[in-house]
């Protein structure tokens, strides 16, 4: 199967997660085309026959390429298998008003595009303070203060489960 990746990643954990997954189909002998949506406007995706696209939330919304992307391809994106990984830190919590905010970021991010993909999964982040400007680490050093009081602020954290994605993905492909 001939599987299209594209990613839209603010400070690389999306990008890092297209990655994983690529290697992941790559192993199953799968035909896989990894490339970033902002380099997408050219693309001819009916070369593909399903598509895993992943994207960031920062700041209650995707990035504006991967807004484009979708509203571009939506009529493609609508007839295929295709799954959208979105990552957040919020992902990363049990808090339910933040897993509300993040359906409801999809149901507008849905509703502008005109892409209504079934098969969706939120995916925990990475807090990188290692990787941010001194006021993207002001930031992400309160959210992650409340959401992990246990967390060492000056450290880098992954917090993607990846045994939960690679389930996630022979799941989806499986089906």
């Amino acid at each position: 199967m001939k599987f299209f990746i594209g990613y839209a990643s603010t400070e690389g954990q999306s990008r890092k997660i297209a990655r994983w997954v690529a290697d992941r189909l790559l192993d199953d002998c799968h035909g896989v085309e990894l490339a970033s949506v902002e380099d997408g406007g050219e693309l001819d995706l009916h070369r593909f026959e399903r598509a895993i696209i992943v994207g960031s939330i920062h700041v209650g919304q995707y990035k504006k390429a991967l807004a484009d992307f979708a509203a571009d391809h939506h009529v493609w994106l609508n007839a295929h298998p295709v799954l959208f990984l979105s990552v957040s830190l919020a992902a990363a919590g049990h808090d339910a008003e933040e897993w509300r905010a993040l359906e409801r970021i999809l149901a507008d991010f849905q509703e502008a595009t005109d892409w209504k993909t079934a098969s969706v999964a939120q995916i925990a982040g990475a807090y990188m303070p290692s990787e941010y400007d001194i006021v993207t680490r002001f930031i992400m050093r309160r959210i992650v203060a409340k959401k992990d009081p246990e967390a060492d602020l000056s450290e880098d954290r992954d917090y993607t489960d990846w045994a939960a994605l690679g389930d996630l993905l022979e799941g989806w492909v499986a089906a």
